[in-house]
């Protein structure tokens, strides 16, 4: 049995949940999310109690491996939506290295990092961008959608070892190497 499933998920005052077969939608102050669910699965929403429980669908037994990662997976991404309404979610970037920038143009995100010709990354829709300076600022209700666009623009030029140059994440702390050593 997954015992992350079997916890009831809390929806706080101000986020609606409608849930119809095979898909559940979410919507709170910070925007709207869906979710398609898989018919392993059976989410039901209890409005007198503001929960949100995940079980297993008729005919499938928690000796089933697959569903059992299902549910716990379906009860994860389900907590996540509410909190992503209500709270969002942020990640924070820098882009570190003599004349390398990022700027917000319109729909884009343009990043030159020592490449002959600009990158330029398309913001998707329901995520905000902002830069100041060298940090890079995503933030936006769908976890997925925040993590997927910070990773591909740290893909863009990852930071190196041994200048410390690149895109990387606020937090990240990049392990140095010296490099060659030159006479004797």
């Amino acid at each position: 049995m997954s015992r992350i499933g079997k916890k009831a998920v809390e929806v706080p005052a101000g986020v609606k949940v409608a849930v119809s077969p095979g898909l559940v939608k979410v919507e709170g102050p910070k925007g709207k999310l869906d979710l398609k669910t898989r018919p392993e699965v059976a989410v039901t929403f209890d409005p007198a109690a503001k929960a949100v429980t995940v079980a297993l669908a008729p005919g499938y037994s928690p000796e089933d491996r697959f569903a059992n990662a299902l549910w716990g997976s379906t009860r994860a991404h389900l907590r996540n939506m509410i909190e992503g309404v209500t709270k969002g979610y942020e990640k924070s970037l820098e882009v570190v290295g003599v004349g390398w920038t990022a700027a917000v143009a319109g729909k884009n995100l343009k990043m030159t990092l020592g490449f002959a010709n600009p990158i330029v990354m398309e913001i998707p829709a329901g995520l905000t961008v902002t830069v100041e300076k060298q940090f890079v600022k995503v933030a936006g209700p769908d976890r997925g959608l925040v993590g997927r666009f910070a990773a591909d623009m740290r893909a863009k030029r990852k930071p190196e070892p041994y200048n410390g140059k690149g895109v990387k994440y606020v937090e990240e702390v990049i392990k140095r190497k010296q490099g060659k050593q030159f006479g004797a």
